[in-house]
């Protein structure tokens, strides 16, 4: 599944590493910046951090511990509608831990395995696994790169970052799952060859799960050099294998989006029309969400970072913005083209730009009391 995924997300990844390349020469043509502050542009704490954070995440795709669980849960479920439950419900919390694009590319090929007898019903689950994992991985700083960030550069506890973000999280969890009876029948699903079972690599298992807690324990303490230190001599012992399921280009991508960004955030334009949107009703929230539909919402922190030390509503605002144009989060491309359904792309909008209404909508009401109460 590894080279699957490599072989897949690497389109996006040189269209972005080209699109940044070209921006970034004239941009650093015209810069006033030194070497030294360009350099500072970039946060490598974060940067190791991710580098970290994808290895133990490889290591626990490649162990199939977590294809085998997918597995399990789908031979129990006889409904579409309970199935489409099952799914969101099993990515949104994978999700969680092991980031998004890791849920999506464990969950996804299990859907596509198990539902061949309709070409519809598992677009609709596919859609609404990005979905599920757009919700899920806002709840922790390890469910998505734009947390991973902005934890980084808040300095914030764990467990008051994920707190920060559990309303929000609950809330749009909450809201995908209230869509699903209108999505999807109660109708039996035909009786069909379950997923095959996935040989857990029990060792590989447990290195990584273990790593999770120690990779945030030195991470919290400002030592995310030496948690990566620690990960990569643990696989170069034990499974080396695992480096190769690590997109390593996509470090080399958020290079870049820091520096074309950084540079970005100096021009007075660029910087004012930001600022602008963050004037809007719900301020920094609507900002990171409208932002987040041009430029991604992983690109929407990194510039409204610059600006603002607002980090819980720019976390809030990006990942509602992971909702909405297809653009808003690379989870959903992702999905999209795993999915590879033809006309599918018209089927997430009709279901995703109403959710990004809605959800805005909650992430307002709920920030007049989870952010702007003291």
């Amino acid at each position: 599944m590894a080279v699957f995924r490599r072989a897949l997300t690497r389109a996006s990844e040189d269209y972005l590493l080209v699109g940044l390349l070209v921006v970034l020469g004239p941009l650093l043509a015209w810069s006033p910046h030194s070497i030294g502050e360009l350099v500072g542009l970039v946060p490598w704490q974060t940067i190791v951090a991710l580098a970290s954070l994808m290895l133990l995440s490889a290591g626990l795709e490649a162990s199939s511990a977590l294809a085998r669980a997918g597995g399990w849960l789908f031979r129990r479920v006889a409904t579409e509608r309970l199935l489409a439950l099952v799914l969101v419900v099993f990515s949104a919390l994978l999700a969680a831990i092991v980031t998004n694009d890791v849920a999506l590319f464990v969950t996804v090929p299990l859907t596509v395995r198990l539902v061949t007898h309709d070409g519809a019903l598992l677009g609709r689950l596919v859609i609404f696994q990005a979905f599920a994992v757009t919700a899920g991985s806002a709840l922790t700083p390890v469910g998505n790169p734009q947390n991973l960030l902005l934890w980084q550069s808040s300095q914030t506890a764990f467990a008051e970052f994920t707190l920060a973000m559990l309303p929000l999280a609950a809330g749009l969890l909450t809201l995908v799952m209230l869509l699903v009876p209108l999505a999807f029948s109660a109708r039996r699903l035909p009786d069909q060859d379950s997923p095959p079972r996935a040989s857990v690599d029990c060792p590989l298992a447990a290195v990584s799960l273990l790593g999770y807690p120690v990779f945030l324990f030195f991470v919290e303490a400002g030592m995310a050099p030496f948690a990566l230190g620690i990960v990569v001599a643990v696989y170069a012992l034990t499974r080396r294998n695992v480096f190769r399921g690590v997109d390593w280009t996509l470090l080399v991508v958020f290079v870049l989006m820091f520096l074309t960004l950084g540079v970005l955030a100096d021009l007075a334009l660029i910087a004012n029309a930001a600022r602008f949107m963050g004037q809007l009703p719900g301020g920094w929230l609507t900002s990171g969400t409208l932002i987040s539909q041009v430029i991604s919402n992983v690109p929407a922190a990194i510039l409204l970072d610059r600006l603002t030390d607002d980090w819980r509503a720019i976390a809030w605002g990006v990942n509602v913005g992971g909702f909405g144009l297809a653009i808003g989060s690379m989870a959903n491309l992702i999905a999209l083209r795993l999915a590879r359904r033809p006309r599918l792309w018209m089927e997430f909008h009709a279901w995703s730009v109403p959710l990004l209404a809605l959800s805005w909508i909650g992430a307002f009401a709920l920030a007049a009391i989870a952010i702007d109460s003291p």
